[in-house]
């Protein structure tokens, strides 16, 4: 398809593990990006509303990755907003299994019936959360990660794949009102994937099961939110029980290629040492 936006794209979480690709590549392809995050040039907070209207100031199109727990009176107040200043493309970057088949999950709805264009995207739990400090780093580095994922399989998606995937419905025709759900090429139990790490660091690493409420504790005494722990302690639940054991063709639909093998993403990581106690 092909390129035909030329407005300013507004990019949130900038700084997270999706928004940033994507807003290298939109740059890389030249169209006006506005970064925007709590620690950019460009503030944006959903916690503070004064932020949100110079954020969307001249913005053609948006990039729009809400917190899990932003509410639906939120997300319709941030994307009235969008509408007044103009906006006419929003992409949301949303969760796989939430919405039922054919239809649209609650946190979804301020978007689809918005009437701007709007596209989703799906994506299940992404490569790089093995190597996020507020997913499973730690427990990597400690040479043993507890989830309630038990033998549970997941089609693990790189977020590069995502942003590549989001670029296109930010820039090319053809993405409106579409909803893709996005995965890897395999399903993969924890612990292989723990073993793909493994072999390319040239450590032992093990994965254990605890149970759900366990897990929540452990997420909370670690900082996250009441809300937060529970979402993340279901879905892993959810993973335990097979429900995220099948995979998805929104990546090969939009981009025409297959997304990237958790193994080529572990070669290409493991030598920056993130796995590694002494980040060797």
């Amino acid at each position: 398809m092909s390129s035909t936006r030329t407005g300013e794209i507004l990019v949130l979480g900038a700084s997270g593990k999706t928004g940033r690709l994507v807003a290298e590549r939109l740059t890389a392809l030249g169209p006006s990006v506005r970064a925007a995050s709590r620690s950019s040039a460009i503030r944006f907070d959903w916690d503070d509303a004064s932020t949100w209207t110079p954020a969307l100031a001249g913005v053609d199109a948006v990039f729009f990755v809400p917190t899990e727990t932003l509410g639906l009176a939120e997300r319709t107040a941030f994307v009235d907003q969008a509408k007044a200043a103009g906006v006419r493309r929003i992409v949301q970057l949303s969760v796989r299994g939430v919405a039922p088949e054919g239809g649209f999950h609650p946190t979804e709805e301020a978007v689809t019936q918005s009437g701007l264009e709007w596209t989703l995207l799906r994506p299940c739990w992404f490569n790089q959360d093995f190597a996020a400090p507020d997913f499973f780093l730690t427990e990597v580095l400690a040479g043993e990660l507890a989830t309630p994922a038990g033998e549970g399989r997941e089609p693990f998606i790189d977020a590069a794949d995502i942003a590549a995937v989001a670029v296109a419905a930010l820039t090319e025709e053809g993405h409106a009102g579409r909803a893709y759900d996005l995965s890897g090429p395999e399903a993969l139990t924890f612990a292989e994937a723990l073993d793909v790490i493994g072999a390319a660091t040239g450590r032992t690493l093990r994965h254990r099961h605890i149970g759900g409420a366990e897990y929540r504790e452990v997420l909370i005494a670690a900082g996250a939110s009441a809300d937060d722990a529970r979402s993340i302690a279901d879905f892993l639940e959810g993973v335990a029980k097979g429900a995220d054991a099948y995979l998805s063709t929104g990546v090969q639909e939009v981009l025409g290629r297959e997304p990237r093998t958790f193994e080529s993403y572990v070669q290409a990581t493991a030598p920056t040492g993130v796995w590694t106690p002494d980040g060797r």
